[in-house]
């Protein structure tokens, strides 16, 4: 059971009858605390910076995708780009080699035969005679000094020496009556370059990184 008299119900706010505000109550302020300010600061603070870190993970996430797809389209360019490299580094490795070869040959033109000898001592120790087959400038050259090299790996039987107009500049053939060996530089040279350019095609471009520790 209620006690006391009824109170009249009242609006904060009148209008009157053209829409207007024509009475409005006054609303009393609230007084906040220091700490309660400082909480509210720092809660609206972490807010915000979540907010922005959020929004910079966002862009960095767009950013690495980006990376990504540029490196997926370029990576196989470098690849083609590196494969190239080395086919050019070969070939200029070929020609360097050929220009030296040729210029050691044509200053020491008895020195593959030389070593060849050294090379089929034991084949040839035992046999009374080694057949030497060179082309004229060859022959010429090693006319006198293949005693020497044959008594130097062993050799004691007969030496012929026999001029072919046949073979290459710098080429000589070896019978020993139970085997033969030749020497060509140019075909030794191609040799050479067709076992590179095999390796080269085999190798394509999966080949070992020009970086170490870096990827092709």
């Amino acid at each position: 059971m209620m006690s006391g008299a009824p109170e009249k119900f009242t609006f904060d706010t009148e209008f009157d009858a053209g829409g207007g505000v024509a009475f409005a109550a006054p609303r009393p302020k609230r007084m906040f605390p220091a700490d309660e300010v400082e909480q509210i600061r720092q809660a609206a603070f972490a807010e915000g910076q979540a907010h922005a870190m959020a929004g910079i993970a966002a862009q960095q996430a767009q950013a690495l995708q980006a990376i990504s797809a540029a490196c997926a389209q370029a990576l196989p360019k470098l690849a083609e780009v590196a494969h190239e490299h080395r086919t050019g580094s070969a070939a200029l490795a070929l020609a360097c080699g050929r220009a030296i070869a040729d210029a050691a040959l044509e200053r020491f033109p008895e020195a593959p035969l030389q070593a060849a000898l050294a090379s089929l001592a034991r084949e040839i120790e035992a046999q009374p005679r080694l057949v030497v087959g060179a082309e004229p400038a060859l022959a010429e050259a090693v006319q006198g000094l293949l005693d020497d090299a044959a008594r130097a790996v062993g050799f004691e039987g007969a030496i012929q020496v026999k001029t072919d107009g046949g073979l290459p500049r710098h080429a000589f053939t070896l019978d020993f009556g139970d085997g033969a060996a030749a020497f060509d530089p140019a075909a030794a040279a191609e040799r050479v370059t067709q076992a590179l350019e095999a390796a080269l095609a085999a190798e394509g471009l999966h080949a070992e990184p020009l970086i170490p520790g870096s990827e092709s």
